[in-house]
């Protein structure tokens, strides 16, 4: 794989952000703490420097060692990036006598400067920092302002050296991905060689040498990140892949056999192992979310060994971890505080014995949606929503009784198909239904009836990290709770999520 550009992150919550800005440009970039810069720098083109919480008049601020990358490789410096090197290298950074934050034009931009170039007059830019560069550093250059920053954008004359105060990779700032593109592009000359095909075609090759003979077993979950993983071990390494579906009950209606079918159409070596019992056995009275989600956790790796173990001379797990995964494993901030557990991570236990192979672990969630299609997978399939490791027992609030699983998938069931069958589904990045733990009075016919509440949710994102809920249309409301009151026995009341990330999470659980 081939390096290209090295982002050194500070801790800014747009850190992620600006690898996937560099992504888009096909240009492929890895993101590293800021105190763990890579040793060998030979087969990276270009350096950016993120934002930070941080400022850098504080005696913690970071403060790493620059000197093998300034002055030798192309270097952008944003926000905090380019304070720390005004603040370190001869200029002044002073706290701010106005709040810098949130969208602002540039009123001035120095011509002939192709960082700029196709970048129109008065463009939009997004600031977000307390602190201010009040004067550059030795042999800096002033290239833009705006009307409260006067040194919104410097270069440093004799090196190849840029800085912003503003955000490029944030949507509000207009012509970012320009900036972004004329800095890699035509500043530091980054090859654009970071394509589907061009992935596909080296982790195939890369898997081939690294497993050769070997046997590798995969855990498939139906959805997409664990199918693209298979699909190309499969091209690797075709029937030495032995893939294990389990069902735990908590799927979606019918979604273990018509899952199971597809996989086996696509040529997957698949088993399917109806562990329903197992799990609700083991989920049997409890009601807190994080000991539910340990308890399945617990029954997946049991049954998913006891499947293993009937295998012979397997060497390999194979797991569908993802970029964002591993990004905050190397948290400059250490691993974020648990919120909840994840069903993904935590290691496999001493008693498996397998080395790990993740196929995916260098590509975002939309970029493993682009080489499931040059993979030729079903678009269906690839454009399905994220789905819990848990499954279903996460949107039934309180304990898990089978009756209350039927109720939650008849639910769901209705509203997804209804998203499908009126063109909504596409434009929702994640759905579903929860079920609540209250029952409320309701009238059928003449009589009285009391019972389930259940609450149907719809956000919109790119990945996860934040989510704002979707405006579905009030008709397509009414259509489905109607159609969920009148078809599923033991709901009488459904009420629409309108709480976005932060400061709900997606799930409820």
């Amino acid at each position: 794989m081939q390096h290209n550009v090295l982002i050194l992150d500070f801790g800014s919550q747009y850190t992620q952000l600006i690898a996937r800005r560099v992504r888009e440009l096909n240009i492929f970039c890895e993101i590293f703490p800021y105190n763990s810069i890579p040793a060998d720098l030979t087969s990276y083109k270009a350096v950016i420097l993120s934002g930070s919480p941080f400022s850098v008049r504080a005696e913690d601020a970071p403060h790493p060692d620059l000197s093998l990358i300034r002055g030798k490789l192309p270097l952008l410096a944003v926000c905090y990036g380019a304070q720390y090197l005004a603040h370190f290298n001869g200029g002044a950074v002073a706290p701010s006598n106005i709040r810098e934050y949130g969208r602002a034009n540039l009123t001035y931009i120095k011509e002939g400067e192709a960082f700029f170039d196709g970048v129109s007059a008065h463009s939009q830019v997004w600031m977000s920092h307390s602190d201010t560069i009040k004067q550059l550093p030795t042999g800096g250059v002033v290239l833009a302002s705006t009307a409260d920053v006067e040194n919104a954008a410097y270069k440093i004359e004799g090196e190849t050296t840029y800085a912003i105060q503003f955000h490029p990779e944030v949507y509000h700032s207009t012509d970012g991905r320009q900036m972004l593109e004329n800095f890699l592009v035509k500043i530091a000359e980054v090859p654009q060689n970071f394509t589907p095909d061009t992935f596909v075609e080296d982790i195939v090759a890369e898997l081939k040498l690294k497993i050769q003979d070997d046997k590798v077993v995969l855990g498939l979950s139906g959805g997409v990140d664990s199918t693209v993983a298979a699909v190309l071990l499969n091209k690797a390494i075709g029937d030495n892949l032995y893939c294990i579906f389990v069902n735990n009950g908590l799927l979606r209606k019918n979604e273990f056999e018509s899952v199971l079918h597809q996989y086996k159409d696509m040529g997957l070596n698949v088993k399917g192992v109806d562990a329903t019992d197992r799990f609700m056995a083991a989920l049997a009275g409890i009601e807190d979310p994080e000991l539910k989600r340990k308890a399945i956790g617990r029954v997946f790796i049991e049954v998913f060994d006891d499947e293993a173990h009937l295998l012979t001379d397997v060497k390999w797990l194979a797991q569908g971890t993802i970029y964002p995964d591993v990004i905050e494993s190397i948290s400059v901030k250490g691993p974020s505080a648990t919120i909840k557990s994840h069903h993904n991570v935590g290691g496999l236990p001493d008693f498996m014995k397998l080395q790990v192979v993740e196929p995916l672990r260098m590509l975002f969630k939309d970029e493993v949606r682009r080489v499931g299609a040059t993979l030729g997978i079903d678009p269906e399939l690839l454009g399905r929503h994220p789905f819990p490791g848990p499954g279903l027992s996460i949107r039934i609030l309180g304990d898990i009784t089978l009756e209350k699983v039927r109720i939650l998938q008849e639910v769901d069931d209705i509203f997804i198909k209804g998203l499908k069958e009126h063109g909504l589904y596409n434009s929702v990045w994640q759905a579903g239904a929860i079920l609540l733990p209250v029952n409320s009075v309701g009238v059928m016919g003449d009589e009285r009836t009391y019972e389930k509440v259940v609450a149907l949710r719809a956000v919109e994102s790119t990945d996860g990290m934040t989510a704002d809920w979707v405006h579905l249309p009030y008709d397509f409301l009414q259509k489905v709770s109607n159609k969920i009151i009148n078809n599923v026995k033991g709901v009488n009341r459904v009420v629409y999520d309108i709480s976005s990330k932060p400061p709900a999470t997606i799930e409820w659980e």
